[in-house]
């Protein structure tokens, strides 16, 4: 099967701007406190929001934060004007440019589509390949990262710029206000007194191609292998995961069975882990039929409780921080819960400082409403320094 590898990473979340910098911020494990949206009419009881920098432009906010993603990953790949005139691009996102549909109506003023981003992405970077973007709710970036591994391996491109972006929406926040889905104080997965999620924005793009492409052109390095993607429908409910988590433990296996590689092989798992008290449960209890015993030792990296719920954005945002775990060979700490951890979620949270990584494949989870489930498994690299 064709090799599809990552050679290129942009990122910005409200850890900061640019990879370097947002994985100094892992390691360090703030204790990060969401903000209120600075949105006069965001006239709902928890306005919670980890806001993200981004510079002002004529885009809308999501494309804004994809824009600054894609641009870092092109630079850190060396990608020339030439080659990327025959790449594809792959964005996933939620809610689109939410700034540009959710003002007061005006008709004087013209109708603006939200779902431009990976459209918009391509023009800015003269790429002619397909240009798609995906809109699978909070699912969207790992199923964006799906689709561009499958346009390598099917052959119809050896290049693709994929990943998520998401922004401040108000209508999202204000209907997980109406569902009682907001947590008061943070985003806490797996915590005992967990009583929903925290949205955050950003955007994580990575530079995939295949094998041959990335020797032929002289790629300088990678950070891993996108080796497996595994998709599931729980078809339950528009909003709760099934509680028997069948369909998320199928989405693991098919990645792990399309990787060749088996559970034990998995070195750190992370997991979608939003915070809410089923969708905790459920995920935890099918990481345990997926890995059984080894789940009490295997390092369980909780990104969320650092940055919160970044929708369209998780998976990508997830795979990138699965992506420098390989490329270092270190999980970073996750903050700390100590005894306020759910004895019911039997998930291991290493805190306190850096683990080493062991083995040489990390899997991403990300699920969302409608019951949509996508899970990655990333290989490591074999030989430092080298395309392989």
């Amino acid at each position: 099967m064709t090799q599809v590898l990552i050679t290129g990473a942009g990122a910005v979340c409200c850890l900061g701007t640019g990879v370097p910098a947002i994985w100094q911020a892992l390691r360090a494990a703030p204790a990060g406190r969401p903000q209120r949206a600075p949105d006069p009419g965001a006239r709902m009881h928890l306005p919670l929001i980890h806001l993200a920098p981004i510079e002002p432009g004529p885009e809308g906010r999501a494309t804004r934060f994809a824009l600054a993603a894609v641009r870092e990953a092109v630079a850190d790949a060396g990608l020339t004007a030439e080659q990327l005139a025959s790449a594809s691009v792959v964005v996933g996102t939620g809610g689109g440019d939410a700034d540009r549909w959710e003002r007061p109506l005006n008709p004087r003023r013209p109708y603006a589509p939200a779902f431009t981003v990976a459209s918009t992405v391509a023009h800015a970077i003269g790429a002619h390949g397909a240009a798609t973007s995906v809109s699978n709710a909070c699912a969207a970036g790992g199923f964006s990262l799906g689709m561009a591994a499958d346009l390598i391996r099917a052959g119809e491109a050896e290049l693709v710029i994929a990943g998520g972006a998401e922004a401040y929406s108000r209508v999202a926040l204000g209907c997980f206000n109406r569902l009682g889905a907001v947590d008061p104080d943070a985003c806490r997965p797996f915590h005992r007194d967990r009583a929903g999620t925290v949205f955050g924005e950003g955007a994580a793009v990575l530079v995939l191609e295949s094998a041959d492409h990335a020797r032929r052109r002289g790629a300088g390095r990678r950070y891993a292998t996108l080796a497996g993607s595994g998709w599931s429908c729980d078809a339950h409910h528009l909003t709760a995961p099934a509680p028997d988590g069948t369909q998320i433990q199928r989405a693991m296996t098919e990645a792990l069975d399309e990787a060749g590689v088996p559970a034990s092989s998995v070195g750190c798992v992370v997991p979608h882990g939003t915070g809410t008290p089923q969708g905790d449960l459920v995920e935890s209890q099918a990481l345990g039929a997926v890995f059984g015993d080894r789940l009490a030792r295997l390092p369980v990296y909780s990104l969320k409780a650092l940055i919160g719920h970044t929708a369209g954005a998780a998976g990508a945002l997830g795979a990138l921080a699965a992506a420098l775990i390989l490329d270092h060979r270190t999980v970073p700490p996750n903050p700390a819960l100590g005894v306020d951890q759910d004895p019911a979620c039997a998930v291991h949270l290493a805190q306190g400082a850096d683990v080493p990584l062991t083995g040489r494949h990390v899997m991403v989870n990300a699920f969302a409403f409608g019951g949509n489930n996508v899970s990655l498994v990333l290989a490591g690299r074999e030989t430092e320094g080298r395309v392989v």
